[in-house]
């Protein structure tokens, strides 16, 4: 994926254009549930699915170096005044995804039945342990971020908030949670024939939305937080399963240096970013442009506490 120079005044005017208005679109014969069909296709968006099909087979991986000076600052303000529920690094990047994905609305893309979509919602799912404990449940969790009228940092700490006091003090699943532990009750057989059957419906775009809200891989950016169990990794793959196109890893924090034009070098805390992507839902200009978008966020947090619809400049 090679880069150009950013125009910044494209990007600023594809952000007004685009956050805000797809709250007001209406379905059309041929939408589904959950996403709009993308309709002006170049011939080659078209044929992509067909020549090159599965997420797996078209992964492109992007991997950024997060200082973590002025988010350390950031989270460090935010919880002077004695926050019971912390804010921590991981709602700051979780909110620069999401208010990424609002301003650039080719990364909430998916393909489906060698179609090509856009999700009506942007989502965030993350897997949550009811205690750090190597024989602790997981659970599944999912964020909805509307597209407008939502401070992106406000909303996220509230919702992690509501999600992890649900798991941890009441000791509840999600919805998928429950749904798939009726599986431990069929036979292999049945199992089978049943994910036969959701598969046909997922291409014919007629997925059950019981089955669909609350799994991960139907949100738009998949989050596995390594970090917080002391873990690194920069790549993780994508699924074929379900329509998530965008899956995002963060690494552990650990002191790292950073060099300056005369070849000396600073050392300071950071972490390590992997994002994979599905490179058919736009080109190597739009992700890079859209990077773009994520590093101004990380590097000036108090631009999440701004509406999530608000442009962002970049240079």
């Amino acid at each position: 994926m090679g880069t150009q120079k950013t125009n910044k005044n494209e990007i600023e005017k594809t952000a007004s254009d685009t956050s805000g208005s797809e709250n007001k679109r209406k379905k059309r014969r041929g939408d589904r549930k959950d996403a709009y069909l993308v309709r002006d296709l170049d011939s080659m968006h078209y044929i992509v699915p067909y020549n090159i099909p599965g997420r797996t087979a078209n992964e492109a991986v992007m991997n950024e170096t997060v200082d973590l000076t002025e988010i350390k600052k950031y989270v460090d303000k935010k919880n002077a005044g004695g926050e019971e529920f912390k804010y921590t690094f991981f709602h700051v990047i979780a909110a620069a995804i999401a208010k990424t994905i609002v301003l650039r609305p080719k990364m909430n893309y998916f393909y489906s039945g060698n179609r090509l979509w856009e999700k009506k919602e942007v989502s965030l799912s993350f897997v949550v342990k009811k205690k750090l404990a190597d024989d602790s449940r997981e659970t599944l969790a999912t964020i909805v971020c509307p597209r407008e009228g939502i401070i992106p940092i406000e909303h996220i700490h509230s919702e992690v908030k509501k999600i992890v006091y649900h798991v941890r003090v009441e000791g509840k699943n999600n919805e998928v949670g429950d749904i798939m532990d009726i599986f431990f009750k069929m036979p292999r057989w049945m199992i089978s024939l049943v994910f036969k059957i959701l598969r046909s419906m997922e291409f014919h775009g007629k997925y059950p939305s019981v089955f669909m809200n609350g799994d991960p891989y139907y949100s738009s950016c998949f989050i596995s937080n390594l970090g917080s169990i002391k873990m690194h990794a920069q790549y993780h793959h994508l699924a074929e399963w379900g329509t998530n196109s965008l899956f995002c890893i963060i690494g552990e924090k650990k002191p790292t240096p950073f060099f300056n034009y005369d070849g000396s070098f600073d050392v300071r805390d950071a972490l390590e970013l992997g994002l994979t992507v599905d490179e058919r839902i736009a080109d190597g200009v739009y992700f890079a442009n859209s990077l773009k978008i994520l590093r101004r966020l990380l590097s000036n947090p108090e631009l999440l506490e701004l509406p999530i619809e608000t442009p962002v400049e970049v240079d």
